[in-house]
C-alpha cells in the first residue's frame, strides 16, 4: 500500500523583519528534518512535494537530498494566509489561532478563512495524488494549520474538531493510504516514528 506522508515543516528562525513566508529552519529543525529522513529508510519515496515557502523547501530538500529525488513545489500547499497581520507574539497569536479554527465561515483579523484554507490544502493534495504517476510514497512538507484542516476533511469532522499534532516546534506528521485518500495514520512528531 502505497502513502502520501504529510510532515509539517518543524522549528524555524523567528524573524518579525522578514514575511513570515520567508522564515527558514533553524538549526533544530533541520536537524530534526535529518531524523525523519532516517525514519525513511525501507520506505519506497518516489516523489516529495512542497509548499512554496522557505520553511517548506527547507524541509523538502533535505529529504529529496539525501534520497536523490528532486522536489516540486506548489503555492497552494501554502499555510493559511496571514499577511494581513504579519507576526503576531505569543500569547495574542494563539487566541487568534483558536478564534480561526472556531469561527471557520469568517475572516479573523483579515486572514484566510479557514473553511477557503481547507478547500485548497484538500485539492492540492488530492491533485497531487491524482498527478503524480509514480507508485512509491509521496512526502509533502506543509504547514501545522492547513494540515490539521486536512486533517479535519478526512476524519469528516467540522473544522475544530480534528486530532492535531502535539509537537509544540510542528515537525509531525500524518500517513494517507494513496488510493483511497483514507487517513491511515494519525499524528506522530518525528520523534515518535511510524506506527508498527
Amino acid at each position: 500500500m502505497a502513502s502520501l506522508i504529510f510532515l509539517t515543516h518543524p522549528e524555524v528562525v523567528i524573524d518579525p523583519g522578514q514575511p513570515i513566508t520567508e522564515w527558514p529552519l533553524n538549526s533544530t529543525g533541520r536537524a530534526r528534518m535529518e531524523r525523519f529522513v532516517d525514519l525513511l529508510a525501507g520506505r519506497t519515496i518516489t516523489a516529495v512535494h512542497a509548499s512554496n515557502e522557505r520553511k517548506a523547501r527547507d524541509g523538502a530538500a533535505i529529504v529529496a537530498e539525501r534520497i536523490g529525488l528532486p522536489y516540486a513545489t506548489h503555492e497552494d500547499l501554502g499555510e493559511n494566509d496571514r499577511s494581513s497581520t504579519g507576526f503576531i507574539a505569543p500569547p495574542e497569536f494563539w487566541e487568534v489561532v483558536r478564534a480561526f479554527f472556531s469561527r471557520p465561515y469568517e475572516s479573523i483579523r483579515g486572514w484566510e478563512r479557514a473553511i477557503d484554507a481547507q478547500t485548497r490544502i484538500v485539492k492540492a493534495v488530492s491533485r497531487i495524488l491524482r498527478e503524480d504517476q509514480t507508485s512509491g510514497d509521496i512526502v509533502v512538507v506543509s504547514h501545522g494549520a492547513v494540515g490539521c484542516l486536512l486533517t479535519a476533511h478526512l476524519q469528516t469532522v467540522e473544522i475544530g474538531q480534528e486530532s492535531r499534532p502535539q509537537h509544540p516546534g510542528g515537525g509531525c506528521f500524518i500517513v494517507i493510504d494513496r488510493d483511497t485518500f483514507t487517513l491511515t495514520q494519525n499524528w506522530r512528531a518525528i520523534e515518535d516514528g511510524f506506527e508498527a
